[in-house]
């Protein structure tokens, strides 16, 4: 058992159900504001220094600091930002999202005060006054992970250009290449960027190899849904029950927990899938519905 699966059986009612919209929201409220009042605006950002000299409550509002200023591109961002969130939160479960958003965050506050830390013993306050940091590589590393858990999922590219989100994924990694070694240089600005990207990676390869069977998960589950309309289609015998890991009696359908990973899990069969599709309480509301083919 990983460490993830530790914490979640100590920790994992502590989880937030639902939190790519609670994410989303606070984007859509700092963009409001950045809007009607971007003196206040100018006030959200990260700055260990600031932060150190009184304005702590910069180490929340920097979460509402939206990845972009144009209103138009941000609509279609944040829907993009939600579908790939909540699509983790499906597969993963609450509890592991939560870790992964809550630990990048963390690390974003960390590095700023890290870098702020270094900058001032090397080159004194003035010049480490101006380090800044934000969520915007946080956010491209979720994409990563989606990229990861649904390499062959086609969306589409400006809303236009139907793409697998592998070759994304791969323009994402480009882009995080060439703005971390040749985009940026080692003014306090681009020290900042670059251990923002840092951060950001260092999250993502940290559930990367935690998270390994929940990919196999992940991409497995098309498969195992066709494997069972097939099974439904040509009919099992009465009072069959296919069984379930490890002598369990009940397994959730999307992310394969049982009452022996969680005693605490509930488990109902969807009524709106075609077939005895069984959920834990973090899927049962959150699954697409499985329907047979016509």
């Amino acid at each position: 058992m990983n460490w993830l699966n530790k914490l979640e059986r100590k920790f994992g009612r502590f989880s937030i159900t639902g939190l790519p919209k609670y994410i989303i929201l606070l984007y859509v409220v700092g963009i409001m504001v950045q809007f009607a009042a971007p003196e206040l605006y100018s006030q959200f950002t990260l700055n260990p220094y600031l932060i150190l000299h009184g304005q702590v409550w910069r180490i929340f509002t920097f979460l509402l600091i939206a990845p972009s200023t144009n209103l138009f591109f941000m609509i279609f961002v944040l829907l993009f930002y939600y579908s790939i969130a909540s699509s983790l939160e499906q597969v993963w479960g609450s509890f592991r999202f939560t870790m992964y958003y809550m630990i990048g965050v963390l690390g974003t506050i960390s590095g700023a005060f890290l870098t702020y830390l270094i900058l001032v013993l090397s080159g004194g306050e003035f010049n480490a006054m101006f380090v800044q940091m934000d969520t915007f590589y946080l956010n491209l590393s979720l994409f990563l992970a989606y990229a990861m858990m649904f390499p062959d999922m086609q969306v589409l590219f400006y809303m236009i250009i139907p793409m697998k989100v592998k070759w994304l994924a791969y323009l994402d990694a480009a882009y995080l290449f060439y703005t971390f070694f040749i985009a940026t240089d080692f003014t306090v600005t681009g020290i900042s960027i670059k251990v923002s990207i840092v951060v950001a990676l260092l999250n993502f390869v940290l559930f990367f190899f935690s998270t390994k069977k929940m990919k196999a998960k992940g991409a497995m589950f098309g498969q195992k849904v066709r494997q069972r309309k097939r099974k439904a289609q040509f009919g099992e015998p009465a009072g069959h029950v296919e069984p379930k890991k490890n002598g369990a009696r009940h397994e959730c359908a999307v992310c394969h927990r049982t009452e022996l990973d969680d005693p605490t899990l509930e488990f109902r069969y969807c009524s709106k899938c075609e077939g005895n599709y069984e959920y834990c309480q973090d899927h049962l509301f959150t699954h697409v519905h499985v329907k047979k083919d016509k």
